[in-house]
């Protein structure tokens, strides 16, 4: 019951639409009109600004530290937790209270590898924080960060110094948050990916 109750509670929190709220807060409107069409911090950020897209990925970090920790401190149990941070970012992803219309989940997924290894975590950022300075490229910059905070985590399940589960939780939120940019992967490719804070011009409807 405690898997079930966690992981439902991780899609509905996840499914809150940040980026969403916030706009319209700002007095913009929907950020998925604009930029990429997402509502995360990056998207938020190109449209909103610096002030409004803290907001959003503070909101987004806690829809994803707080499933996980209810799994782990209220529940002790360490499957409930993997499972309620992997369903934040689905949620994030593919939201019920926005018309399954979300964003990619990076904050989240960094909310989530928080609640379940802080160094984890600290990969995550340590290496997004380097791949921004350099390349000055959001996505890959999620990519990368992701991927470090997957190899933390197989480490520390290896060497015994987290649950097993949590294996289960750093493999799924990877590939949620890798398959989750394929277009940017794509883009980074061919040159044609903006860098952090281009692209924020409002989106043609026609989707021409």
């Amino acid at each position: 019951m405690s898997i079930v109750v966690t992981t439902l509670l991780g899609y509905l929190l996840g499914s809150i639409p940040t980026g969403v709220l916030v706009g319209r807060l700002a007095g913009i409107g929907d950020v998925r009109e604009y930029g990429s069409g997402k509502t995360g911090f990056t998207n938020s950020l190109r449209t909103l600004g610096v002030r409004w897209a803290s907001l959003v990925v503070v909101v987004d970090v806690a829809k994803g530290a707080a499933p996980v920790l209810i799994g782990r401190l209220l529940f002790d149990e360490p499957m409930a937790a993997a499972l309620g941070g992997v369903a934040a970012v689905i949620g994030h992803t593919f939201p019920v209270f926005a018309g399954f219309r979300g964003g990619r989940g990076v904050a989240t997924a960094f909310g989530a590898f928080l609640a379940v290894s802080p160094l984890a975590a600290l990969a995550c950022l340590t290496f997004a924080l380097v791949i921004l300075a350099v390349f000055r490229y959001a996505s890959l910059m999620s990519v990368v960060g992701v991927f470090a905070g997957f190899l933390v985590v197989v480490g520390l399940v290896v060497t015994d110094r987290a649950a097993t589960p949590y294996l289960l939780f750093a493999l799924l939120t990877m590939l949620a948050i890798e398959f989750n940019h394929i277009a940017n992967i794509k883009r980074l490719l061919a040159g044609t990916e903006p860098k952090l804070g281009q692209g924020g011009q409002r989106r043609d409807p026609s989707g021409a």
